[in-house]
């Protein structure tokens, strides 16, 4: 519920101050009054006013001058000017200084009610907005405190996507779902959740279900006993009792068979599991957040993602728009990344050519902001005396099927292993950051390809 609405109503004129304080007092409004600009600033100093309700002609100063030494010194206060003389000058003046309505002498006291009305929901929306992006700096700022990373941008929906993490993190067992294209930032927006909540103090540990092989799927989430299997030499913890208490983070649960959908469906309802070989339940406290880059729904349709399981994790849902659709955020996380990753290298960059910017912003990055990221991070490595120029950023303007490295690698550059990281980036990048068809592209095991993002610390 709103706080009460207080009014000032400065007007030289004792009759008139008298009725519309007896008719505001009527409407459950607070009303003080003032006959002169000074008793007037005196007690907008010593007290909360919403609203002023300022005659044009006045002792001391004209209502012009005190209008805008209203909105100097309180500029949340809203003003509603009124006058018996028709200055149409005036009024134009009064709306360019800031005022929200004007009435001429005499009016309707209903239709200054209205106009009250009106002002305090105007002040009730304004007083959201702020509540808002107050929640987004807090957010951001506790944020960076404890995962060091920023979620960057100032567009509506990735502030809409922040003030909904705030939001689902005040609560404590509820589900998330979160959807978005690869590379959009699905498992930084999980951390963000675990980090701002309650369980932040306990484990948040991130699984990859498409990376998991089906034979060992449930061994890995519940557990086993010593014994229970051959190769089960000693008793082991699943996911679930590793982060016992904490945050199980599911990236891409919609390849999980249909067996093991059915059996995380259980461990959701009862709050227990237990492991393979053993016939005793574990209670288990744990926030699952999953994610996934694919269509649910159709996959739903299709038979291939239980309906009971979807509707028990998308309790709540967050979407992550691509970086195509917030375009502004291009520019802040460029410059982001730039500065992030010179300092990480110890590579200092002086100059950028302006014209990557306007390149990148005509780029459609189906890869979001890994590919930016990873983009970014290949240019610093090329660049030479501190300048990153277009040819550092070959990705901007290649054609897409183009196969060869030249501009890519560089002519002088001789480190195999630069160049063996550079070109595994690129395809990367050209399969939408797919690990298993980066592999293929790059006619290497799935297994292969993973040891060398380890070894170049490529972080997908």
């Amino acid at each position: 519920m709103m706080k009460e609405i207080n009014i000032l109503v400065l007007d030289d004129e004792k009759v008139f101050r008298k009725e519309i304080k007896e008719f505001l007092d009527g409407e459950g409004f607070s009303v003080l009054t003032a006959e002169r600009p000074s008793e007037a600033f005196s007690i907008l100093s010593e007290n909360q006013i919403d609203i002023v309700i300022l005659d044009l002609r006045l002792p001391e100063m004209d209502g012009l001058q005190v209008l805008t030494k209203v909105k100097e010194e309180y500029p949340d206060i809203e003003v509603i000017m009124i006058t018996g003389h028709g200055d149409m000058d005036a009024v134009i003046n009064a709306m360019r200084l800031g005022a929200i309505e004007y009435f001429p002498k005499p009016f309707r006291l209903l239709d200054m009610r209205a106009a009250i009305q009106r002002t305090k929901r105007y002040i009730a929306l304004h007083e959201q907005l702020k509540e808002i992006n107050q929640t987004y700096s807090l957010v951001s700022k506790d944020l960076i405190e404890s995962i060091g990373s920023e979620i960057i941008g100032n567009s509506f929906g990735i502030r809409q996507v922040v003030d909904l993490m705030g939001k689902v993190a005040k609560t404590d067992n509820t589900s998330v779902l979160i959807t978005g294209e690869s590379g959009t930032g699905k498992e930084l927006v999980a951390r963000g959740i675990h980090y701002l909540s309650s369980r932040k103090k306990s484990y948040f540990y991130a699984v990859n279900c498409s990376a998991i092989p089906d034979t060992l799927f449930e061994s890995e989430f519940f557990g086993h006993k010593k014994g229970a299997f051959t190769g089960a030499n000693e008793d082991k913890a699943g996911w679930f009792e590793v982060a016992n208490g904490g945050t199980l983070f599911l990236d891409e649960v919609v390849e999980m068979q249909p067996a093991m959908q059915s059996k995380l469906l259980r461990v959701l309802e009862d709050r227990k599991i237990r492991r393979i070989g053993s016939s005793i339940d574990i209670p288990v406290d744990v926030r699952i957040i999953a994610a996934t880059n694919q269509d649910i729904n159709k996959l739903i349709e299709e038979g291939k993602f239980r309906s009971d399981l979807y509707y028990r994790l998308n309790s709540f849902q967050i979407h992550i728009p691509p970086l195509r659709e917030r375009k502004e955020d291009i520019p802040i996380l460029f410059d982001y990344y730039i500065k992030h990753i010179s300092n990480r290298m110890g590579k200092k960059i002086t100059q950028v050519d302006p014209t990557i910017a306007k390149a990148m912003m005509s780029y459609n990055f189906p890869g979001n902001i890994r590919e930016m990221r990873n983009m970014v991070e290949r240019a610093i490595i090329l660049s030479e005396g501190g300048r990153l120029t277009m040819k550092n950023f070959s990705g901007l303007i290649a054609p897409a099927d183009s196969t060869s490295t030249t501009g890519v690698i560089g002519e002088e550059i001789f480190d195999l292993d630069l160049i063996e990281k550079i070109v595994i980036m690129k395809a990367l990048e050209r399969t939408g950051y797919k690990k298993t068809e980066a592999a293929q592209l790059l006619n290497i095991t799935r297994q292969a390809l993973d040891r060398r993002l380890e070894k170049y610390d490529i972080n997908l």
